[in-house]
């Protein structure tokens, strides 16, 4: 049921087929586009549709638009993916601890929460990033580093819902450690809304990828829609589709995990209300 109702949403709809659409361009790339994205392919600054072995025309230095949009959306998705599941994680474990555990643990690790969340994610990242040094890992776990809260917080509002109910207290009875009952028992059923941030969090580490990218602190071996952005702003009056096309690029694919994640929230929500 829930998921007719998210094939009823058009918007649910159009988000899937924009997440598609980037997920399929991240598979097909290095078929597509074999060689080195960042290697020079023609004429420098071609542009769009005059020479259709460069559909999309070139950058300053002659490097081909369209091989860097497809090789910018696996940069994108390995980004986005990478760090939502290493933010879920830490942050599920960081609130199953704090609920199950309660008392002073709980105390120490609400507050390490609230610390970091004082602190805007991307302010987080840019220092982390420019302390670290730029690289794809680096920025991946720059990201998780101001996601992680989110996750922790609501994990741990489920956890201590679901700690006080018979199946727990049956597993105590039977002698099973307190770890193994957390983990086993207890945080397997306060996953489902914490995944429900996923789509949220690879939204936003999209962008923040891309801004970092477009600062020149991601990775300098791969190619990024941020970085072709930073790329064509310094000829932004006489080659604007440098920055234009993977801005779009960028807006679209944020738009589209937005989409899909309230289409998600919405057929949810209708369930459990006709529930």
């Amino acid at each position: 049921m829930t998921l007719r109702r998210f094939l009823h949403s058009p918007e649910a709809l159009a988000g899937a087929a924009i997440v598609s659409a980037l997920a399929v361009m991240a598979l097909v790339a290095p078929l597509l586009f074999p060689a080195d994205p960042l290697s020079i392919a023609g004429r420098p600054l071609t542009p769009p549709f005059q020479d259709w072995s460069l559909p999309l025309g070139t950058d300053r230095l002659g490097r081909d638009v369209l091989a860097g949009l497809f090789h910018g959306a696996r940069t994108s998705l390995a980004v986005g993916l990478a760090a939502a599941s290493a933010a879920i994680v830490a942050g599920s474990l960081v609130g199953t601890a704090a609920g199950f555990a309660s008392g002073l643990t709980d105390d120490v690790l609400m507050r390490i929460t609230d610390a970091f969340q004082t602190v805007p994610g991307f302010l987080l990242a840019l220092a982390f990033v420019s302390v670290a040094g730029p690289s794809l890992a680096t920025v991946v776990g720059a990201i998780a580093l101001g996601a992680w809260t989110g996750p922790a917080r609501i994990a741990r509002a489920e956890i201590l819902s679901i700690r006080e109910r018979d199946f727990v207290a049956g597993a105590r009875i039977v002698g099973m450690h307190p770890v193994e009952i957390a983990l086993r028992e207890v945080l397997p059923n306060a996953l489902p809304p914490v995944l429900a941030l996923s789509s949220v969090i690879v939204a936003g580490a999209i962008l923040i990828e891309a801004s970092l990218s477009f600062l020149g602190l991601g990775d300098p071996n791969r190619v990024t829609w941020g970085g072709m952005i930073a790329e064509g702003r310094a000829v932004l009056r006489s080659a604007p589709f440098l920055s234009i096309i993977p801005g779009i690029a960028l807006v679209l694919s944020v738009l589209g995990v937005y989409l899909v994640s309230e289409g998600v929230v919405e057929a949810s929500a209708t369930r459990r209300s006709l529930s």
